[in-house]
């Protein structure tokens, strides 16, 4: 009688099992915001600080492209930043486990957990190769209606209105960014949250992720389009509001994975 297949002890192992997806309703997205919050409440000094962090890098990006007269690229890298964030909040799910375990929470102890877990980095390469390829995308669309060189902010913002490639350049834009956008979540949805919560690969919960996406792909589109809203909100307030978006996005992402996937 033959054995059954083990999990290798390997990244990337394509026979280690990947668990059960849970079907889930609507209205648990507002159940996993609301408990989000409470994580944040909890913890609110991790996550300002979290928060302000980014704020802080926004501001530098911002100054130092409108300095060099390409303001217009804070665009397409806000939108970038949506597709690496689950990396930027690796702290934070780790204060939502531990909160819920009842373990001891700090920003040393959150930090050194993510920074020991191999395939934390492993899912950072896979999603900033998503950004990287973003962003040549971004440059591309750039030089096909504006030239080699993107255009300074206020020059680019009168053009999108008034020049007749506005419209076909926000159309491209739109739907390149918005592929992207959607790998970037389907890898990642629940695949950050699942390497830190128990011994797989990279490669097995980035599989998990997608299966999980397809279970549920209508609430998963409602899911997506409320982190984008909730993160483009946080960068729309000078970049200020991320002090409290991105800690209960992350927050939230951490109890979608908790209902999404099958316990261990």
């Amino acid at each position: 009688m033959p054995r059954p297949l083990r999990p290798l002890a390997i990244p990337y192992a394509v026979t280690e099992p990947t668990p059960g997806i849970h079907r889930v309703s609507p209205e648990r997205s507002a159940t996993w915001l609301a408990r989000g919050f409470a994580d944040f409440a909890a913890h609110p000094a991790i996550g300002l600080t979290y928060g302000l962090t980014f704020a802080v890098v926004g501001w530098l990006l911002t100054i130092g492209l409108d300095q060099v007269g390409m303001g217009s690229m804070i665009l397409p890298l806000g939108g970038g930043f949506l597709m690496v964030a689950p990396i930027a909040a690796a702290g934070l799910y780790e204060v939502s486990r531990r909160h819920e375990l009842g373990l001891p929470v700090s920003p040393l102890s959150c930090l050194d957990t993510v920074r020991r877990n191999a395939q934390v980095a492993d899912m950072g390469l896979a999603l900033m190769l998503v950004f990287l390829v973003w962003i040549q995308l971004a440059l591309f669309i750039f030089a096909l209606f504006f030239g080699n060189r993107p255009p300074a902010l206020g020059d680019f913002l009168g053009q999108l209105l008034e020049a007749p490639q506005g419209l076909p350049f926000l159309i491209a834009g739109t739907a390149v960014g918005l592929t992207m956008a959607a790998i970037a979540f389907s890898l990642s949805v629940v695949a950050l949250p699942m390497v830190l919560d128990r011994p797989v690969s990279a490669m097995t919960a980035m599989r998990t992720s997608l299966r999980a996406v397809r279970a549920n792909w209508p609430n998963m589109i409602g899911w997506a389009a409320t982190l984008a809203v909730l993160s483009l909100s946080g960068m729309g307030f000078l970049f200020v509001g991320l002090a409290v978006t991105l800690p209960v996005a992350a927050h939230a992402s951490w109890h979608a994975y908790r209902d999404l996937v099958e316990a261990e």
